[in-house]
């Protein structure tokens, strides 16, 4: 199994360069080059077990995978997150890392993954901690631009109309997919972490339709999908690239949840690999309710005009 996830990886980020080169208008940036560099040194430096590239592989090639993609979407589209707007670029990092507490914190009752290889308790393992959760959402987000700049999905649709109830009932059935894990005997609740994946989608959205903030539901009533698949294809890409990073790195995670652990690829049971298109999903929902309440604070705290919140993937 081991050589079909490196074969769908490959096979992955194959399209992924190949729309690349089709679509740049001019080339990589200099940052872009340091950024693959340092990926590729990482790598080598990893697989012979040299420190600290072998613990920390997964955060470094993370970090240096978004500063290549952001790179490469300068190249094609000649704007990105890092050149339009350093101050939105860094909030992305920032807010990720609460953002993925929230899972952490589902996790110590739902008990789907722990973590192995790693520093003893102290410093060097909060610190890893915190460079690792505040990639997670940087990644997803970058790669969603990097697709949509390609143009794979820019055709329009019929737009769709949401009723108030609609939305309503949407967000009634995420608070429920979100609370049923919590309420449910813990053996039961181990599998269903696949409705906190959906839940905070359902949940969140319509809230953030309602506060005139980007929102997939704003997206269909006007048409359009690009946002939405780009940020399942997202979810795809970085599914895959979380998880052969993490295979080879010496401080990794395990999944534990308890199906299918004799059908893994890498260290993922395979069917799990969906969960990673509405996580990405997911990401965005909670990075724009997130960025909004931030700026909310911000203008309350200094009673000046508040600007309505950059959060989503540039278009």
């Amino acid at each position: 199994m081991i050589f079909l996830g490196l074969a769908i990886t490959a096979a992955t980020v194959g399209l992924l360069l190949a729309g690349f080169l089709r679509h740049r208008t001019r080339p990589l940036a200099i940052n872009g080059w340091l950024a693959l560099a340092a990926l590729v040194a990482a790598t080598a430096l990893m697989l012979r077990g040299v420190e600290p590239a072998a613990t920390w592989f997964t955060p470094i090639a993370w970090t240096a995978y978004i500063f290549l993609a952001d790179a490469a979407v300068y190249a094609i589209a000649g704007h990105s997150r890092l050149r339009d707007s350093p101050g939105q670029f860094m909030l992305l990092w920032v807010l990720s890392v609460p953002l993925w507490l929230v899972f952490e914190a589902y996790n110590l009752r739902l008990a789907n993954w722990v973590y192995v290889g790693l520093p003893p308790a102290g410093p060097a393992r909060w610190f890893g901690y915190a460079w690792s959760f505040a990639t997670i959402t940087p990644g997803v987000f970058e790669t969603a631009d990097l697709v949509e700049v390609m143009g794979w999905f820019r055709r329009t649709s019929r737009p769709l109309r949401f009723l108030a109830r609609a939305k309503h009932a949407m967000a009634a059935t995420g608070a429920a997919l979100l609370i049923l894990p919590l309420v449910l005997p813990q053996r039961a609740a181990a599998y269903m972490f696949g409705l906190v994946w959906l839940g905070f989608i359902f949940l969140l959205d319509p809230i953030n339709h309602s506060a005139g903030l980007p929102s997939l539901i704003g997206d269909f009533e006007e048409g359009h999908r690009s946002r939405f698949y780009s940020l399942l294809a997202s979810g795809w890409i970085c599914g895959w690239l979380w998880e052969t990073w993490n295979y080879w790195a010496a401080a990794k995670w395990h999944y534990v949840f308890p199906v299918l652990q004799r059908y893994k690829i890498f260290e993922m049971p395979a069917p799990g690999f969906l969960g990673f298109l509405p996580f990405a999903v997911e990401c965005f929902a909670m990075y724009t309710t997130a960025a909004w309440l931030v700026r909310l604070l911000i203008h309350a705290a200094s009673s000046g005009p508040a600007n309505p919140p950059q959060s989503t993937q540039s278009t």
